[in-house]
């Protein structure tokens, strides 16, 4: 689900679903409710008469915490690699990369297509904001990316909120708001700074990036149980509007890979530029496309 969600295209849902441990994490994260982990706290904390190691205990297997910390493990170590190789190859081989990210966009969008259908006039509206709204931010990536830590609260609480949708990559969603480069950037400047203050580095070096990669994970933690249960809850109330609009985002997110890279310092759109990008746009788009004839089934009726 990590390696899924660290880059544009397949999303940890997805994965989820094939694994076959979707329902179980909906479960997961359902029953971890703010009362109930305040209800944790109190068993855990040795104050007053509430606490419990029984009580603690019966709400952690609620929570279903064993399998939810060893995914958390797992997703957190591949993001983490899956990051150094994201930023070697945005500083050396940008078009590339990007090229590789159009590729892998292209076809979750024809494949996301394919398992939609559009029926009234309602829906298409929809679908048509969602196309626009991805579009426009997706042509502002430099204004985004300088944003400030308001707009990393909200790429963490949207693009965490993506994890648990099938199809929907969160990647996808902070290269919309343009905050993909930028958070890797920091993650692996806070994970530098931490190994140079064990081996005797100044603490300074840490504080910058600690303070993005923190409001990005508290804003995840706050989408996990707001955007997440209010898309959840949209998808109950009216389905097909609600994922003609996020299905629809994947195609106006076509744009962000080319603003991004035109965007890059160094890069001019050649005949070669352009070859380059097409070559890695093809490769990434037959990859997309053999995992959905060989192991992809996305099933929104499962949502």
């Amino acid at each position: 689900m990590g390696s899924a969600d660290a880059v544009p295209g397949i999303s940890g849902g997805t994965v989820a679903l094939i694994a076959g441990i979707y329902g179980r994490l909906i479960e997961a994260i359902t029953a971890i409710t703010p009362s109930r982990s305040f209800d944790l706290c109190k068993a855990v904390l040795p104050i007053g008469s509430g606490s419990s190691r029984h009580h603690a205990k019966l709400i952690l297997r609620e929570f279903d915490a064993m399998f939810v910390a060893t995914l958390l493990t797992g997703i957190a170590t591949a993001v983490v690699i899956v990051g150094r190789v994201v930023e070697y190859a945005a500083a050396r081989v940008p078009v590339l990369l990007f090229g590789l990210f159009f590729g892998l966009i292209a076809a979750s969008a024809v494949i996301l297509w394919r398992e939609l259908t559009i029926d009234t006039t309602g829906q298409w509206l929809v679908a048509i904001v969602g196309f626009s709204l991805a579009f426009v931010l997706s042509g502002s990536v430099q204004l985004l990316e300088e944003g400030g830590l308001v707009v990393v609260f909200v790429a963490g609480a949207i693009a965490v909120s993506a994890m648990i949708l099938p199809g929907i990559s969160g990647s996808l969603l902070l290269i919309i708001l343009g905050q993909y480069i930028p958070m890797y950037d920091s993650l692996n400047s806070f994970l530098d700074g931490i190994g140079g203050v064990v081996t005797g580095g100044a603490f300074e070096t840490v504080i910058a990036p600690g303070r993005e990669v923190f409001t990005f994970l508290v804003g995840g933690l706050v989408g996990l149980f707001t955007v997440a249960r209010l898309i959840r809850g949209l998808l109950k109330r009216n389905r097909e509007a609600t994922l003609a609009f996020l299905v629809v985002l994947v195609f106006g997110a076509l744009r962000a890979p080319i603003a991004e890279l035109s965007g890059t310092e160094g890069v001019d759109w050649t005949l070669v530029t352009i070859g380059e990008f097409g070559v890695l746009a093809f490769i990434g788009t037959v990859l997309v496309l053999v995992l959905d004839w060989y192991a992809i089934d996305i099933d929104f009726g499962s949502l």
